[in-house]
């Protein structure tokens, strides 16, 4: 049952909880790390981590995408981003990284203003394509019907619609909006999409066809749409919601999984597992992989949030570097802090916990304990 607490004398609401608020409890069965597997699958695709490198300028590159596919991850490219806006995008990359803090947001603005060209989409999935690792690139619900024909024609393998807020019934009084449910039963590869936040809206997008479903509205380190437009949902309720959604689908659809993808408020390694015990498949990371010692932002990072042209709902941070991707990834770690060996510490977390794998660990039980 969830709560409602009295705001007022006109309005209630539900009492929500974020990542922080929960804990992991062990139960009466252990294992050794060493024995527990964290494979997961998405339509025909098999991943060794359930790692998605976010689809942010300052996160994945078609290198960084390259090296995450090597090391058994996923990296998503943002086909709206630098990379497809410029032939060669790292003087800007290099600018936006040295911006003064009061005047990046106006930079960054007038920086992709700069129009999408299509035959650098085609260049830069073909650049991953030869390395012979799974290609993703990503789209905001508003670019799709735009560019989604030459992502297909590039050979791309899994299509990725994210924006802050995707529903499967949008509703516009000047344009023909995205038809989810016919443009994912017209398409011949598996799309992923999102974000959603509460039961209702994720169920809609199973029904669409979607092989995945983002939870959250990504960017949580970058991102202001608290501070500009009011929206938040604390993760740890909206990853719970939509596994439930999930539970509910398969039985709708006769046993028809979707994937459940929490994206956003993963800044530590802590954060990242207990979105798994809460029930997502996989994690779409953006801060932790952006202090990569690869990443293109130099420690820097932002999101399609801070580049809105006329109503900016995220801005440029210094997260910092800590270490390679490989370290962030697998470590080893050399301090606390929860910024490396992220599948390091997942594959402790799960053999303390006792469970084989990550369908399993999604059981697993957890106490509130609210850290406000």
């Amino acid at each position: 049952m969830s709560q409602e607490i009295e705001i007022g004398l006109g309005k209630k609401g539900r009492l929500a909880y974020s990542l922080d608020d929960v804990s992991i409890v062990p139960s009466r069965r252990t294992r050794d790390p060493q024995d527990v597997s964290t494979s997961w699958q998405v339509d025909a695709y098999e991943f060794d981590v359930p790692v998605i490198g976010a689809p942010m300028d300052s996160v994945t590159s078609p290198a960084t995408a390259i090296a995450m596919g090597k090391m058994g991850a996923l990296g998503v490219l943002d086909l709206e981003g630098l990379w497809t806006r410029y032939d060669d995008p790292q003087p800007l990359l290099d600018e936006i990284a040295e911006l003064p803090a009061e005047s990046a947001t106006e930079r960054i603005q007038q920086i992709y203003a700069e129009p999408i060209k299509p035959e650098l989409i085609v260049e830069r999935l073909h650049e991953i394509c030869d390395a012979g690792v799974t290609v993703a690139g990503a789209l905001s619900p508003q670019r799709t019907q735009d560019y989604y024909s030459t992502v297909l024609e590039a050979g791309v393998d899994l299509f990725v619609i994210r924006g802050t807020v995707v529903s499967a019934e949008h509703v516009s009084q000047d344009h023909e909006p995205l038809n989810l449910k016919k443009f994912i039963y017209d398409l011949d590869v598996p799309v992923i999409v999102g974000g959603a936040a509460n039961y209702t809206a994720a169920l809609h997008l199973m029904r669409t066809g979607a092989a995945g479903v983002l939870v959250g509205f990504g960017g949580g380190a970058v991102s202001a749409n608290r501070n500009t437009i009011g929206v938040h949902a604390p993760m740890a309720t909206a990853i719970a919601d939509v596994a439930e959604a999930r539970r509910d689908y398969m039985d709708e659809s006769g046993g028809r999984y979707v994937q459940v993808i929490a994206d956003g408020g993963m800044g530590d390694s802590g954060s990242f597992i207990k979105a798994f015990a809460l029930g997502a498949d996989a994690v779409m990371l953006g801060s932790p992989l952006a202090r990569a010692e690869e990443a293109p932002g130099k420690g820097m990072h932002w999101g399609a949030e801070a580049r809105h042209q006329t109503l900016p709902r995220g801005f440029r941070t210094n997260v910092g570097t800590v270490g390679t991707l490989e370290d962030i990834m697998f470590g080893p770690s050399h301090n606390a802090d929860g910024t490396t060996n992220y599948i390091g510490a997942l594959r402790r977390a799960m053999a303390t916990t006792g469970y084989v794998d990550l369908k399993s660990f999604q059981r697993c039980p957890v106490t509130v304990a609210p850290t406000r």
